[in-house]
């Protein structure tokens, strides 16, 4: 694989995760307003920055496991690993 080759690959995986923080981060925003609450309060709860909460939303921020984890105990969604199924039909 030449610099090139592996700059482009690089550059498709970093599109790639920046789309799956959007879209996660558009879920959890979605699912924090069905449930009523807004940003400041979230934080409070879950004991980390109104900022914090923010830049998840927004697709800004890196979310670990640990800040889904407690997304998913506060706003009492469920991660599964069946939400993680590759969807190819060669597995």
């Amino acid at each position: 694989m030449t610099d090139s080759d592996a700059q482009i690959k690089e550059n498709s995986m970093e599109g790639y995760l920046h789309d799956c923080r959007i879209k996660m981060g558009e879920s959890i925003r979605e699912i924090r307003e069905k449930k009523g609450y807004n940003q400041e309060q979230l934080a409070e709860i879950m004991k980390v920055s109104r900022t914090t909460i923010s830049k998840i939303e927004s697709g800004k921020f890196n979310c670990s496991i640990d800040y889904l984890s407690k997304f998913s105990w506060f706003l009492g969604f469920e991660v599964s690993i069946n939400d993680f199924k590759n969807n190819s039909k060669n597995i």
